[in-house]
């Protein structure tokens, strides 16, 4: 009994002791709200009392204590993803009959043909204090003028030109539209890519769309086949235009040579011919009967019923 008076009298609470560890309660508080850590795809926005003072990097990270400071960490370099028409389950289903999404994804086209499109959009936060106070709800936002713009850009084309050729199209044009609308809106992100996905038409004419569709993938087959063969006909057709026109060429090249060799030949005849007419004469003559003799091959000129061999010249210097 004498112990435990002793033992009480040994550690009794004095004022100072009270004061002490209140100080040292509230240090430690201090050091625990004065420091936070900033993650390497994430930056944080400051407040004190409510108002914006700065934004920090990755990292650890110093701010007023006692709730003086607050810091929000905002996703920076997350590329983030919203789905419309459908939604991927964490199991890797898709849905596609939640309520709102069918709605969202019916479209009208420039047509006046009905359309389910269903699209997705990847974006990254590049202003952390535009995102946490520029816009309240900032998801449907995003989604309300993602919303709009596939809208009026489906509503602007055929149902055929959105379900093939100009989906690439409406993809880069939307890119630049949200991009513009966000940016108005002040809300701190950057549209990455935007990608259509499926785009049926309504299920009770889809047989008949399908039908359209294999009618112009044969066209588009037919088509492609046409120009193969035109591109190996053509310089198939050129090789041999050329190679006729070389030959024509050379054939021309080769008759004109020739005449004028003729001509020349002849001139060089006359001028002699003008020199001695008639031993030029007698020297065509013999030639001539030269050649003429040279083709017969042995075939016989003399008629026995004849008084000369031939009733051209008399080939000896007497009569017979």
């Amino acid at each position: 009994m004498e112990e435990t008076r002793n033992s009480s009298k040994k550690f009794k609470f004095t004022p100072t002791l009270v004061i002490m560890a209140f100080f040292v309660i509230v240090l430690l508080v201090a050091l625990g709200s004065s420091f936070f850590v900033v993650d390497a795809t994430e930056q944080a926005v400051i407040t004190r009392f409510g108002k914006y003072v700065k934004t920090v990097g990755p990292g650890l990270q110093f701010k007023l204590p006692f709730g003086i400071d607050r810091n929000y960490n905002i996703p920076t370099q997350v590329v983030q993803t919203e789905q419309f028409g459908f939604k991927t389950l964490k199991s890797g289903t898709v849905n596609q009959y939640q309520n709102g999404i069918t709605e969202e994804s019916t479209m009208l086209t420039g047509d006046l043909n009905i359309v389910d499109v269903e699209w997705i959009i990847q974006y990254r936060i590049v202003d952390p204090a535009a995102w946490q106070f520029n816009v309240q709800d900032r998801t449907k936002t995003i989604r309300d003028i993602s919303q709009s713009v596939i809208n009026m850009l489906v509503g602007d084309r055929a149902i055929l030109d959105v379900m093939g050729s100009e989906r690439s199209a409406i993809e880069a044009q939307a890119l630049g539209l949200m991009n513009e609308n966000f940016d108005q809106f002040g809300l701190g992100i950057n549209i990455l890519a935007v990608r259509l996905q499926n785009i049926v038409p309504p299920t009770a004419v889809q047989a008949a769309f399908e039908d359209v569709n294999k009618a112009i993938q044969d066209m588009n087959r037919f088509i492609n086949e046409g120009r193969e063969a035109y591109n190996s006909e053509i310089p198939r057709a050129q090789g041999e235009a050329d190679k006729q026109i070389q030959v024509a060429q050379g054939y021309a090249a080769e008759r004109v040579n020739k005449a004028m060799g003729d001509v020349a030949r002849f001139n060089s005849v006359y001028e002699e011919y003008r020199k001695a007419p008639s031993v030029t004469r007698e020297r065509l003559y013999i030639e001539t009967m030269e050649e003429v003799f040279n083709s017969l091959d042995n075939s016989t000129l003399i008629d026995g019923q004849l008084e000369n061999v031939l009733p051209i010249k008399t080939l000896t210097g007497g009569t017979q």
